[in-house]
């Protein structure tokens, strides 16, 4: 059975840091890009950040230079350091995986086939 588990959400005011981590189990995830994604309250799920099979990284551009994504492929987890965070970062942040290997590129909520169930990031002002 594959699992995702996020770990690492709170509160924490304007400016300050928090670092999320995933750990996945279930099948081997080296083949497949891992990223985060997080949604808040009436609005659609976003991408965040995504790190490929291959080590290549990508961000959404309201968190580029804030957020760093990296993976342990021996442990089989995906970690996101947030710096510097803002109010609108306040979300439910979600670990997920890609349905395609090898893929080149990020994947979208909807070329996912595993999540997580999301971890609570709320950011006072």
């Amino acid at each position: 059975q594959v699992q995702l588990v996020e770990s690492g959400g709170g509160l924490v005011q304007a400016g300050g840091s928090l670092r999320l981590s995933c750990v996945a189990s279930g099948r081997p995830f080296s083949r497949y890009a891992m990223g985060w994604f997080r949604q808040a309250p009436g609005k659609d799920r976003e991408f965040v950040a995504v790190r490929s099979w291959n080590d290549n990284t990508y961000y959404a551009a309201s968190v580029k230079g804030r957020f760093t994504i990296s993976r342990d492929i021996a442990k089989n987890t995906v970690t996101l350091q947030m710096n510097s965070l803002k109010p609108e970062d306040t979300a439910t942040y979600y670990c997920a995986a890609d349905s395609i290997p090898f893929r080149v590129g990020v994947f979208s909520p909807g070329e996912a086939d595993y999540w997580g169930r999301g971890t609570q990031v709320t950011v006072s002002s």
